[in-house]
């Protein structure tokens, strides 16, 4: 469909019903993919399932057996399944998915944009996968320091809905916070937000990604938030730096004559 509409529009101008229609094909390939996914996390559910509650088994090794997991409802193992599998098949198919959100965020980029957009999305799905790993490996520290507050001799019959919902939250939001450099290198990359704007607004990104963290880490030590805060921060600087590069060579590719003063460019 793009390709068609290239061909009758060279500027490669859609209407809205054109964009509709293209994030309905995007959602679809990409819910396909995350369907796939699913799939392969149904069938590898009870190692899927042991890996998660490792924290707890390990703690409940330690107090005796007096903290696990707990099935309440009759349908909870039906649902935490399906739960499951489906964030399997989110973190298996995230190349699919970021592609097509990219594709859809930076439509109208020249051939040589695009292939700096094709290696930031190929950056984009190593940064997801760290961040779900880094949650992962913080994961029986966060579990530890929550459950640690349970008053000796008494039991902690966690739901299983409750837990994995915290768990698979705590680890999408880690992946899901290492593309921050991707989406502000797609708004410099389609002109929406300069370099200099990321660099002035330092102080209240700083902030929000603090804020984000203590959020996304409801731990109540600082070394949780500080492990998602800090690589947060190092990546904003990072995606600050590579936009000045690219606004550098926007500069040096633009025309002479947008830069003259209005008295020189003008013929009369």
């Amino acid at each position: 469909m793009p390709s068609l509409l290239r061909k009758r529009n060279p500027e490669g101008r859609m209407s809205l019903g054109d964009h509709l229609r293209e994030l309905r094909n995007r959602v679809t390939i990409a819910g396909l993919a995350i369907l796939a996914g699913g799939v392969l996390g149904w069938v590898k559910y009870d190692w899927v399932v042991a890996t998660l509650t490792k924290p707890i088994n390990d703690i409940a090794a330690e107090r005796g057996g007096l903290v696990t997991i707990n099935m309440a409802g009759l349908t909870d193992p039906l649902a935490i399944q399906l739960t499951v599998s489906i964030f399997v098949g989110v973190i298996l198919a995230s190349p699919v998915w970021l592609w097509q959100i990219w594709g859809f965020v930076v439509p109208g980029l020249t051939k040589k944009e695009k292939r700096v957009a094709r290696l930031f999305i190929v950056a984009a799905v190593p940064l997801f996968l760290a961040g779900c790993l880094l949650a992962f490996l913080m994961l029986p520290k966060a579990v530890s320091i929550l459950l640690g507050f349970t008053p000796e001799k008494a039991a902690n019959l966690q739901d299983a809905s409750a837990y994995f919902a915290f768990v698979l939250k705590f680890i999408v939001a880690f992946g899901c916070a290492f593309l921050l450099p991707v989406f502000l290198i797609a708004l410099n990359l389609v002109g929406v937000l300069p370099a200099r704007a990321m660099l002035k607004a330092w102080r209240p990104a700083v902030m929000i990604i603090f804020v984000f963290a203590a959020i996304m880490t409801p731990t109540p030590d600082a070394y949780t938030m500080f492990a998602l805060a800090g690589p947060m921060i190092a990546l904003f600087f990072a995606a600050v730096g590579l936009a000045f590069l690219f606004d550098r060579r926007k500069l040096a590719n633009q025309p002479d004559w947008l830069d003259a003063p209005d008295d020189e460019a003008s013929p009369l």
